[in-house]
């Protein structure tokens, strides 16, 4: 086939040309905020307003567009289905088998607080999670868990996107930043310091965003202390590991911190009784108990942990990682100056690396904890396909959302975004930042979003005067705070505590703690542009 050109102004109007690219983003939320709407109707609402735009506005051709769709879905199917599936496969286990009634009783033996049982879940082991795996393992995680806890469906779902922000650029051992680095050319080592001088301070505020959010300003009050407990111990390690070491064990390293500090500072101080603790029930589990409590999450940890490391998933690659050049879409599609500086053909190449990918540690690690739980294997397998006939609903809006925002990226409704972001001069590193927020909510990862605008980033920040490694970063931290409102995160949340259909209620809930903490980030890197100098 021949290649083709995005075109960053069809209509003729910059105006016209932005609104156009916007119509995809206001059907899919538009519709989700709605009451009467199921998700995955949606997403395909969403595609459906997507393709029109790229085929119809843009020019993009019809094949090539499909070509995208279909891309788009695979990947939201693999690898992030596949995280899906086999985290709930292991919850469903550790239920049945008995385990999960005994986390639960662990948990509320060190502390009764909600409160902070939320924080000890949702931010800190979260965190954990994030840097291991990221692509949605610690919302189903950490969801599920809290779901155990008798927290809400939607207070549930709500809350662990809420939690699971500042880590996200440190994510899967690193991930966005190195993709980063790809797009950008940029020093790995300057990016990771760069990030590491925006990001650990709003991993200071957002366990009190949390609280705040879950139970008001009384509830952040009456556990305060604990509070910051939780975030300088993530906060610190998180700076002078991004900056003295790289992106690599920074969300690992600062999760054991904060869980770690957290767990022995509640040894010796505790709040007052607050309304709604799940005070502990049944005698303190045993050392038995307490090991069988928790097994599967161990197992998971380590097991995840050891699947993302260089070594170990290069191992496994080179067993069995085929990949696939799309035909009449790899190298064709060429994204034009502006948005990079030299016209370049976009890739596009489908990874099966079934056996490197997250979702198969988990898988490997869920069988192990299963064996080791007492679970009949003729069981485990029932299991597994009743736990893939209850997401198959979920499967689908994934894979729709995935092939929306792979359709915007390939026909260039992405970039005519961000040029209208780029207008904006000296308020540039404010919406630089917003940027960033605006691609991880159009695509659902930090990695994506980085892919997407990272090169726009270097560009305008040159044109601007401001520094490029200021706003390459600014594009992965601003993007931290969009993960809570992307289309994938909602239903990854949703699913796991069993709030399927409710995802519209799930975006309202957390959209304006998303949109105040962009913002905050955005005016963080206005004063390290112009004030520090950074």
């Amino acid at each position: 086939m021949t290649p083709w050109a995005q075109r960053y102004d069809p209509l003729g109007s910059p105006l016209l040309s932005t609104l156009a690219a916007l119509a995809p983003i206001v059907v899919l939320l538009g519709l989700l905020a709605t009451h009467r709407v199921r998700a995955h109707w949606a997403a395909l609402a969403g595609l459906g307003a997507s393709l029109a735009v790229a085929v119809f506005v843009i020019g993009m051709p019809a094949p090539m567009a499909a070509r995208a769709a279909a891309l788009g879905a695979g990947y939201g199917l693999f690898p992030i289905g596949w995280i899906l599936l086999n985290v709930l496969f292991l919850y469903r286990l550790s239920v049945e088998q008995g385990a999960f009634d005994l986390l639960q009783r662990s948990i509320t033996h060190l502390t009764a607080d909600r409160r902070l049982q939320l924080v000890l879940i949702a931010f800190s082991f979260g965190a954990f999670f994030e840097g291991a795996a990221g692509f949605g393992t610690p919302v189903a995680v950490t969801a599920a868990l809290l779901i155990g806890l008798r927290f809400a469906p939607l207070e549930a779902s709500g809350l662990s996107l809420i939690a699971n922000t500042a880590p996200v650029a440190f994510g899967a051992l690193g991930t966005p930043l190195i993709a980063l680095q790809g797009v950008t050319g940029l020093d790995l080592h300057a990016l990771s310091a760069m990030v590491g001088r925006q990001l650990p301070v709003f991993s200071l505020i957002v366990p009190f965003w949390l609280i705040a959010a879950y139970d008001g300003w009384r509830g952040v009050r009456a556990v305060w202390p604990a509070l910051a407990v939780a975030g300088v111990c993530f906060a610190v390690p998180q700076y002078l590991v991004a900056t003295y070491h790289g992106p690599w064990l920074v969300d690992v390293i600062a999760a054991v911190s904060s869980m770690g500090a957290l767990a022995l500072f509640l040894r010796v101080w505790q709040p007052a009784r607050a309304d709604g603790d799940a005070p502990a029930t049944g005698a303190r589990p045993t050392r038995a108990e307490l090991v069988r409590a928790w097994t599967p999450w161990a197992l998971l940890s380590v097991v995840v942990f050891a699947w993302g490391t260089p070594q170990v998933k290069g191992w496994l690659n080179a067993l069995s990682s085929p990949s696939f050049a799309v035909p009449g879409l790899h190298q064709l599609v060429l994204r034009m100056p502006p948005v990079v500086a030299v016209a370049r053909g976009e890739p596009a190449v489908f990874l099966f690396n079934w056996m490197s990918a997250t979702g198969s540690g988990i898988a490997f690690a869920a069988v192990l904890a299963g064996l080791a739980l007492g679970a009949r294997p003729a069981r485990m397998v029932r299991m597994y396909g009743e736990t893939l006939v209850r997401i198959g609903p979920s499967l689908l809006t994934i894979a729709a959302m995935l092939a929306l925002g792979y359709v915007t990226r390939y026909s260039g409704e992405d970039s005519i975004l961000g040029l209208a972001f780029a207008h904006t001069g000296y308020w540039y590193p404010f919406f630089g930042t917003m940027l960033g927020w605006l691609g991880v909510a159009l695509t659902g990862s930090d990695t994506s979003s980085n892919v997407l605008f990272g090169s726009l980033q270097v560009v305008t920040a040159q044109q601007v005067g401001v520094s490029p490694v200021l706003m390459a970063a600014a594009n992965s931290s601003g993007g931290v705070m969009g993960k809570m409102i992307d289309a994938q995160s909602i239903v990854v949340a949703g699913t796991a505590t069993h709030a399927v259909g409710q995802e519209g209620a799930i975006l309202r809930y957390v959209f304006r703690h998303s949109l105040a903490l962009a913002s905050l980030v955005g005016l963080w890197v206005m004063a390290q542009a112009y004030i520090f100098h950074s």
